[in-house]
């Protein structure tokens, strides 16, 4: 009777378990980011920080089901550290268009590293830029 307990409490346990990935991201403090505004859920998830070392890259993931998604992502984010601002060198991912999209956006490394660093994404219709902030270990 108790070996099943057990087993019944395990089972339980890995099944509650959120995958590895985000497991990763919270120890690493970068655990994945959501707003959802207007009608677009944004869901944004560093990926490489601080270990990269040529770029920083974000998974930025976008859903709609009202409207096409066709803002270009390296013109409307900037990633801001202590003050200065970067700007995206690359998206690498879906094209402009339809209601799902996903890929990285990706930022120079920015050395030397910083206390904090805030992503924002201004969607056409925003009235202000969607902010994604971390702290940085």
């Amino acid at each position: 009777m108790l070996k099943k307990l057990f087993a019944s409490l395990a089972v339980a346990a890995i099944i509650a378990l959120p995958c590895t990935s985000d497991i990763v991201a919270a120890k690493m403090g970068y655990a994945p980011q959501i707003s959802d505004k207007q009608n677009i859920k944004l869901t944004v998830v560093p990926q490489n920080i601080p270990k990269a070392e040529k770029n920083w890259d974000f998974e930025v993931t976008m859903e709609s089901h009202t409207q096409a998604l066709n803002d270009d992502l390296t013109k409307s984010a900037v990633l801001t550290a202590d003050g200065k601002q970067y700007l995206p060198v690359a998206w690498e991912g879906a094209p402009p268009g339809g209601h799902h999209r996903k890929g990285l956006l990706r930022f120079k490394v920015i050395a030397p590293m910083h206390a904090s660093m805030k992503l924002q994404i201004r969607l056409a219709g925003d009235a202000l830029p969607r902010s994604f902030e971390w702290v940085l270990k």
